[in-house]
């Protein structure tokens, strides 16, 4: 499963804890997130902000559902995996006998192989101390750290129900071209727009993909 394939299938409460963390913790990830979504979409980063916070994460899900914002999504997962999970990470990787660097991140070259065995124990290790959707989650964004992923773990995702993420039954309709998917929230900015035409400058497009920042600023 790809990112946004991930985002279609996750728990809902997982998306908002990875945002509430973004926000709480991590702030400059989460505006520059929101501003890269924003920008996908045509719009400008501040007619987002000024939504209420549970309409911004809403939103923000929302979009990283498409296709278009995989890049993204992918991203967004790992940094919230390797910042706030990594107890986890690390367990992971030392049942798997896997090289990291104390906290989660590996180091050198990702194996080839991944022994069925071990994975089944990890599976167990895991799933007895973290939320299951949490370590299923995880585990997809893992197998997407090697083209083509690992047949082993693919296989474990698959088998046991613990932590099989099914596809939603009915996945959303093709994404309309740019211009045409951002009349509507484009529509609901043009007064807006109107007001400040011809007094702003316009803002520079976000970059494709988050980053993280070092320090963190106060929120718009």
């Amino acid at each position: 499963m790809k990112a946004y394939e991930l985002f279609q299938s996750a728990d809902p409460a997982l998306v908002l804890e990875m945002f509430t963390y973004f926000r709480e913790t991590e702030r400059d990830v989460y505006k520059s997130s929101l501003a890269s979504l924003a920008s996908s979409r045509k719009l400008r980063p501040v007619f987002i902000q000024k939504k209420p916070v549970a309409e911004q994460i809403a939103w923000m899900h929302k979009t990283l559902r498409l296709r278009s914002s995989d890049t993204i999504g992918e991203h967004l997962l790992q940094v919230w995996f390797m910042k706030g999970h990594q107890p986890m990470l690390t367990e992971f990787c030392d049942i798997m006998g896997i090289e990291h660097n104390g906290e989660g991140s590996v180091e050198g070259e990702l194996p080839e192989d991944l022994d069925a065995g071990k994975l089944k124990e990890a599976a167990d290790t895991l799933v007895g101390s973290y939320n299951p959707a949490l370590v299923s989650l995880y585990l997809h964004v893992f197998n997407l750290q090697r083209p083509g992923g690992w047949e082993s773990l693919a296989d474990l995702l698959q088998d046991d129900a613990r932590i099989r993420m099914a596809p939603e039954e009915e996945p959303p309709a093709a994404e309309p071209p740019a211009e045409a998917a951002a009349q509507p929230e484009a529509a609901e900015e043009a007064p807006e727009e109107a007001a400040d035409s011809e007094s702003s400058e316009p803002e520079p497009a976000a970059s494709s993909a988050p980053k993280p920042a070092e320090s963190s600023g106060e929120e718009e």
